[in-house]
């Protein structure tokens, strides 16, 4: 998991050392690189800047498919693991669509779907950071 995310984080450009970051702050930083492409799209799609809309949108599509899909574990992350799949299989799709149409509404729609994520991943990451804590003691 931790490979695919750090390679995924590197390949979109990413001026960041990832190497020393825990597999949990890699999929923090993974969503946060993901809203900052759609936002980004998303500015560049309202400026009629169609190539580096373009650029973005693609930037996230890999960020969801070799970062975050990649990361998943769908034999021992259950249920969870199946949706998150389903998930980012559906926001891919939108994106293409989005891109293709230059549909700012539909890339509202998959920044929606993100934040809750992500807001949910940063959350708990005061629980890994205590479980550390407590295992190196």
């Amino acid at each position: 998991m931790r490979n695919y995310a750090t390679q995924a984080y590197k390949t979109v450009g990413v001026n960041t050392t990832v190497d020393g970051a825990s597999p949990h702050k890699l999929i923090l930083m993974l969503y946060d690189g993901l809203l900052r492409q759609l936002r980004l799209a998303k500015a560049h799609m309202q400026n009629g800047d169609l190539g580096n809309k373009a650029s973005c949108v693609s930037k996230a599509i890999s960020i969801i498919d070799q970062g975050l899909r990649a990361s998943l574990d769908l034999q021992k992350g259950g249920e969870i693991a199946g949706r998150l799949h389903a998930l980012y299989d559906y926001a891919e799709r939108q994106l293409v669509h989005a891109n293709a149409r230059n549909d700012a509404a539909v890339i509202d729609e998959v920044i929606a779907l993100v934040e809750p994520l992500r807001a949910a991943w940063h959350g708990i990451g005061a629980q890994v950071d205590q479980g550390r804590a407590g295992a190196g003691r």
